[in-house]
């Protein structure tokens, strides 16, 4: 009897552990869609699964799964709503499948822990699916494209996200064990065309390595603009996330070393230091426009960690703002109230990267350069 005791604890306790990946970490994409979700004017206050219950919110998934493998985006994947009606709320645009925001290689994740987990196919026959669309997604040149323009987007962590997806499964990750060797095979060629247009796409300035675009062209690879206000230029938060990904290659190649060095370079030339960014509650709301009922501003502070902008100039590395008029401004100050608190414009995305940098060069050696 108590060694049946005993043996129901521990088969308990590994149960909890094996679940605590997917509340801990795959619910973070979902939190992100709920946001825009909300934003959209879904309303508030509807019943959401608890994070522990993962059965459910993968049996969400499973239902707003398209029928081409992929999701639509800004979706509560964990609301107690019913799928169907959701769905048909949705204007016709909204419920294609995207990788924008976040979506399809987060849902792929989460099917394949909770297959992990419970060794219930439906989770991972849903996970392949997933899978298959994105590879089926994927353009001749090896890239991906987001929501707002056709182009090769590293903006909303689109190209990252999926390149991430299948550095996982290439290096053997536990969730994606039941992934045979042909698929394995198909990731892999992706994997390495993705790569390679990544480190076609970081900019080059007079013969020097810079960062990347929100997006790329295409064709020629050339920045292009998305949205009015997301002019072609140097986008430091989308940057971060690639040289971070590109850090995590276990084997990097020369090019990558050299693409890694010139962003971390690039990232320590441009830093934004004595500045701090506040927020400051206006309840009566701003001269300007009253139903806008918070500020943002940036402030001197001596103590205060770097920043950097979201925008710099592709000549020259100067930051900018713009509006939604296409208008580059240089301050918050001259931008309209509703850009100016409703798009994240300067933050610390820099510091991970350069923090990461002592250690990962110390890992692939500080002489290995490309030889051209």
């Amino acid at each position: 009897m108590l060694r049946s005791t005993v043996r129901k604890l521990l088969v308990a306790i590994l149960f909890l552990l094996a679940v605590s990946p997917i509340r801990a970490q795959e619910t973070a994409g979902f939190d992100f869609r709920v946001n825009r979700w909300l934003r959209a004017g879904k309303g508030a206050g509807y019943p959401r699964y608890a994070p522990e219950q993962f059965r459910e919110i993968a049996d969400n998934i499973l239902a707003y799964q398209n029928a081409d493998g992929g999701w639509p985006k800004n979706v509560d994947m964990m609301a107690r709503l019913d799928p169907d009606s959701v769905v048909q709320s949705l204007a016709p645009r909204y419920r294609t499948s995207t990788i924008d925001n976040f979506s399809v290689y987060t849902q792929v994740a989460y099917l394949a822990e909770t297959y992990r987990v419970t060794g219930e196919a439906r989770y991972r026959d849903g996970a392949q699916r997933g899978i298959e669309y994105l590879l089926a997604a994927q353009y001749p040149n090896g890239g991906w494209r987001g929501w707002d323009v056709d182009a090769v987007t590293f903006n909303d962590n689109v190209m990252e996200g999926v390149l991430s997806l299948w550095l996982d499964i290439i290096y053997g990750h536990p969730r994606y064990a039941w992934i045979g060797g042909q698929l394995r095979e198909r990731i892999r060629r992706s994997w390495e065309a993705g790569l390679d247009l990544v480190l076609r796409c970081q900019w080059v300035r007079d013969g020097v390595r810079t960062v990347w675009p929100q997006q790329c062209d295409h064709e020629t690879l050339q920045p292009v603009k998305a949205r009015s206000y997301e002019l072609p230029s140097l986008s430091a938060g989308e940057s971060a996330d690639i040289v971070l990904l590109l850090m995590r290659i276990a084997d990097p190649s020369p090019e990558v070393v050299d693409a890694v060095k010139a962003a971390v370079a690039w990232y320590d030339k441009t830093k934004i230091t004595g500045k701090r960014i506040v927020w400051l509650d206006v309840p009566e709301g701003l001269p300007e426009d009253r139903s806008v009922k918070n500020d943002r501003l940036m402030v001197d502070d001596p103590d205060a960690g770097p920043l950097w902008a979201r925008f710099y100039e592709l000549d020259d590395d100067t930051w900018f703002l713009c509006t939604r008029a296409g208008v580059k401004v240089c301050s918050l100050r001259e931008m309209p109230a509703e850009r100016r608190v409703g798009y994240l414009w300067f933050s610390d995305w820099g510091t991970e990267v350069l923090d990461a940098y002592p250690a990962w060069l110390e890992r692939v050696g500080q002489g290995k350069t490309c030889v051209r």
